[in-house]
């Protein structure tokens, strides 16, 4: 890592840059010796950037790369937007052709159209990086850049692990990212939570489980998807996940059952070297003994020739050997007793050989017996493998019931589930076929090697046969020399017993040493008798050896082939069972889909009711808008009406004011001009009435100044008689009555006489 920094600090001075401080720092943390470096929350220059870029390719010191908050952001910040473009792709170009990251934190840069598409270029070129980390990003903000992403993800299988939380993807980018999903087979843990998929993008990425069956783990909260189409990718998932674990069980059996059949494999070849290497070493010892018995009959052809010089000097001697006759006669008589002692040790070795005989019959049937033994332990053995095949039954029987569970959830399904059931009865024929055509070659390959086996232990049986009756051939031509050779001794002692009459002490001692050198040819001969007996003997051994260890095998394989027997009837009876319940999920579904299909139909004609009283809606609404424009200019005629009553009422308000004006002011004035008479008590009155007199005005001019539109009432008073004349203009609010309450009328001169009060 200290070699790191040096580069780093080494491209830094050469771009004219100094060399961040907070980057060495980091660099010489001990998370960075143990393999990670973290540069989380650390604003990167430009020219950090490209100094990484540049070390980046090739074996890095470090396995983990923690760049998240970085300031990447490619709305600017510490760095200008096209810089920070370079700097995006300098980083991330630099780990196209990294061999050792595995690991790639990028969350919180804000990353967009830019750095999806360097993201994209990163994930086609790229082969090391298993988990990559994109959260609080929005790679999704504009649809080009996260396509170029999905195409790069569609192209790589080895990323494991994909972190898209909170990255603005909608739908139309959920619908590619299930597109590369189709394609993708590494990807097991993909996490898009808090993103805007919704309905659509959901129903994209639940098509897609139907092809990707690597994807393990897929968070799908904050998303406005559904509750049915997240138990239906559940389901997925989980059924992904039941299919790994089958997948990597058969994967496990092939291993052992390979295991097995390649340590089979060794043991016959074992089994084949040790005999070769048995027969290789009797070789050995054939030759070994022919080369022996070669010598041995040197021997016996040198010591013939030895006695035929002896027989003539024994000739030229035999007048010398008279003297000695009798004592040759009590050697012949000794001689006799040996070779019937000899005959009784031969009957003896016979008995022993007899003896050894049973006794390796004794030790067969205790081989049978143990052979019956291992036959009791191999029963045993297949009592369990029976007891295993129960216990397989009964799993059988509780993935049934699960399977009928599964069958109850599969009701609440659509016509999507089709397709994936058609699919999955493609892939189970397929592995069907595949898992058949393993077997049938397992199975001519184990005949292959029986038959090979058989083959090869009849040819060593054959060359054993062979091998013991060139012994016994051998073994005879021996006894036949033997016989007559003591034929020859017999001949020889006769006309040595002639001899010996002369010469009894030379003849003593040289059959004494002709007995030795007898007895010990006797002597080897038995010897490699034996020798050839315990060959034979240890041959037919192995022979039958090797005959129950081909039983034991055949055995072996026929319970393989009696359990594989059965474990194809169970996966018989089990597509039996998955077809009739695939008949009965299509027949259900064709059910749902004549019901929804009705449904549809009584949709569609509530649709055109509802287009019928929308349109009759639109035509009330036209109408009442016209209704309503009507009243509109109804009402702006009438406020045109209104002003112009309001106009004509001030302006006979201003009339009004001016008449009683010119009232008032006529009334003055003739009340200013007229004489008035003597009243003592009025005045008082007077006093106490604001404006109020006697004065008598012409009834013309106060009919000219009321006008018709005052009103006159005649009463009576209780003193005197008169008029009592009260006006007021209609609509005015400040009325001006005059009060007439006293009037003397003066017939000659046609005045009236008024007592006037006015108010306002």
């Amino acid at each position: 890592m200290e070699r790191f920094g040096q580069d780093y600090a080494r491209l830094c001075a050469a771009a004219g840059a100094a060399p961040q401080e907070a980057v060495l720092r980091r660099l010489r943390e001990p998370a960075a010796a143990r393999g990670r470096l973290d540069l989380a929350a650390q604003s990167l220059s430009l020219q950090t950037c490209s100094a990484l870029g540049r070390l980046l390719p090739g074996a890095a010191p470090f396995a983990a790369l923690a760049l998240g908050d970085c300031g990447l952001s490619e709305e600017g910040g510490t760095i200008r937007p096209v810089e920070v473009a370079r700097s995006v792709r300098l980083l991330l170009h630099g780990l196209c052709s990294n061999t050792t990251v595995k690991s790639l934190d990028l969350k919180g840069n804000n990353l967009r159209t830019m750095g999806a598409e360097a993201l994209g270029k990163l994930l086609r070129q790229n082969k090391s990086i298993r988990s990559l980390t994109l959260e609080w990003n929005s790679l999704g903000m504009w649809e080009e850049g996260f396509s170029f992403f999905c195409q790069g993800l569609r192209a790589n299988n080895f990323l494991q692990h994909l972190d898209l939380r909170n990255n603005q993807i909608n739908h139309q980018g959920a619908g590619e990212l299930a597109m590369a999903l189709t394609q993708n087979s590494s990807l097991q843990e993909l996490d898009l939570r808090w993103n805007n998929v919704g309905l659509l993008g959901g129903r994209a990425l639940l098509n897609c489980l139907h092809s990707n069956k690597t994807l393990k783990r897929l968070e799908l909260a904050g998303n406005n998807v559904p509750g049915d189409i997240l138990k239906a990718v559940e389901q997925a998932l989980d059924h992904n996940q039941d299919r790994e674990a089958i997948l990597s069980e058969a994967q496990n059996q092939v291993n052992i059952l390979s295991k097995e059949v390649l340590s089979l494999k060794d043991e016959k070849n074992k089994q084949f070297m040790d005999f070769v290497d048995t027969v290789d070493k009797q070789k050995e010892e054939r030759a070994r003994s022919e080369k022996m018995s070669a010598a041995r009959v040197s021997q016996l052809q040198e010591a013939l020739d030895e006695q035929y010089s002896i027989m003539n000097s024994l000739k030229t001697k035999l007048q010398m050997t008279e003297a000695a006759l009798a004592l040759s006669e009590q050697k012949v008589h000794n001689l006799g007793e040996l070779l019937n002692a000899m005959k009784q040790e031969q009957n003896s070795l016979a008995e022993c050989h007899f003896r050894e005989l049973q006794q390796r019959k004794q030790e067969g049937a205790d081989r049978e017996g143990r052979l019956l033994h291992d036959l009791s332990a191999a029963s045993e053995k297949n009592l369990l493998l029976r007891n295993q095949v129960d216990e397989l039954e009964r799993k059988c029987k509780v993935q049934q019931d699960q399977l009928f569970q599964v069958k109850q959830d599969l009701t609440n399904t659509t016509a999507e589930l089709k397709l994936r059931a058609v699919e999955a009865e493609e892939r189970l024929e397929m592995e069907k076929r595949r898992f058949k055509q393993s077997l049938e070659d397992m199975e001519s390959l184990r005949v292959k090697e029986v038959d090979r086996m058989k083959q090869h232990m009849e040819a060593s049986e054959r060359s054993m046969h062979n091998r013991i009756q060139r012994l016994e051939a051998i073994r005879i031509s021996l006894e036949e020399e033997l016989s007559q050779v003591k034929a020859a001794a017999l001949t020889e002692r006769g006309q040595a017993e002639e001899e010996l009459i002369k010469v009894r002490s030379q003849a003593r001692l040289e059959e004494q040493q002709r007995l030795e050198h007898l007895e010990e040819k006797l002597r080897l001969m038995t010897e490699s008798r034996d020798e050839a007996q315990n060959c034979c003997l240890k041959q037919k051994e192995m022979v039958a050896e090797a005959q129950a260890k081909a039983k034991q095998l055949s055995l072996y394989a026929d319970g393989l082939r009696r359990r594989l027997d059965e474990l194809q009837q169970d996966l018989d009876s089990k597509e039996e069972e998955k077809v009739t319940e695939v008949n009965k999920v299509k027949v259900e579904l064709q059910e749902k889909i004549g019901h929804l299909e009705a449904e549809r139909t009584a949709q569609d004609g509530l649709r055109e009711k509802i287009a019928a009283l929308e349109r009759q809606l639109k035509a009330l609404s036209s109408n009442h808008r016209e209704a309503l424009l009507d009243k509109e200019g109804e009402i702006s005629l009438l406020l045109e009406k209104l002003r112009m009553k309001e106009a004509e009422i001030s302006r006979m308000r201003e009339e009004e004011a001016q008449r009683a004006s010119f009232l008032q002011n006529a009334i003055m004035a003739y009340v200013q001009g007229s004489p008035l008479g003597t009243h003592g008590s009025r005045k008082q009155k007077q006093s106490d009435e604001a404006l109020s007199g006697f004065f008598t005005i012409p009834a013309v001019a106060l009919a000219v100044l009321m006008g018709s539109r005052y009103t006159f009432s005649i009463g009576r008073n209780s003193c005197t008689e008169g008029l009592r004349v009260q006006w007021c203009p209609y609509g005015d609010s400040r009325a001006l009555a005059v009060v007439l309450q006293r009037v003397a009328v003066n017939g000659s001169s046609g005045q009236m006489m008024v007592n006037c009060a006015a108010t306002t």
